[in-house]
């Protein structure tokens, strides 16, 4: 098991989270043409952005930013809409256990691919809709993430990609990790699906 890639000792019920996940997309609906995002936290003001910096390589292999920095300790306000779905216990969970700053609900497309990059911060991820085509690329190594209610530490500061090679929308909850309580014993053993 590599260091950027772990699957938590947390545990989520699967079938509350898709519940909360159509409450989410019947009230609110994905946003955003590059970024199919659904903000779970967001700012006091007007400046959420689903997309935040990024870096990735030119094509003379040179690193260059992408987008602009995002403050993500700002990312504080659960939206109201989903304060009485599960939603808000992951949440609560998670937050127990990191720091967080921006949490969201990405949808990947099928047959598409993120860009290869890297992100200031680590994020987690909790599987809600996935299928054996979807995987997260990280270094020179594939993880498949079950959507069976499992949370997972990805190291998104290392160059990763995500690719959806099924066809069904990948659908995940993606947060960022400000700080992490590197005391408990979070982690098992990951030997892949």
């Amino acid at each position: 098991m590599a260091d950027n890639f772990r699957k938590l000792n947390i545990f989520f019920d699967i079938d509350a989270v898709k519940e909360a996940y159509r409450v989410a997309v019947e009230d609110i609906g994905f946003s955003g043409d590059l970024v199919n995002c659904i903000s779970i936290t967001h700012t006091e003001g007007d400046d959420n952005d689903p997309r935040g910096i990024f870096w990735t390589l030119d094509n003379n292999y040179q690193e260059i930013q992408v987008e602009r920095h995002v403050n993500e300790e700002a990312y504080r306000v659960f939206e109201p809409l989903l304060m009485n779905t599960y939603f808000k216990n992951v949440y609560d969970t998670l937050s127990k256990h990191y720091r967080l700053g921006r949490v969201r609900i990405l949808k990947l497309s099928p047959r598409t691919s993120l860009s290869y990059h890297r992100d200031p911060e680590a994020r987690l991820h909790i599987p809600i809709i996935t299928n054996p085509g979807a995987l997260m690329i990280v270094g020179k190594e594939s993880h498949h993430m079950k959507a069976d209610g499992s949370a997972y530490y990805v190291d998104t500061t290392q160059y990763h990609t995500a690719l959806n090679g099924g066809n069904e929308h990948r659908i995940h909850i993606v947060a960022t990790i400000l700080d992490e309580n590197k005391e408990e014993e979070l982690y098992e053993v990951y030997g892949g699906d």
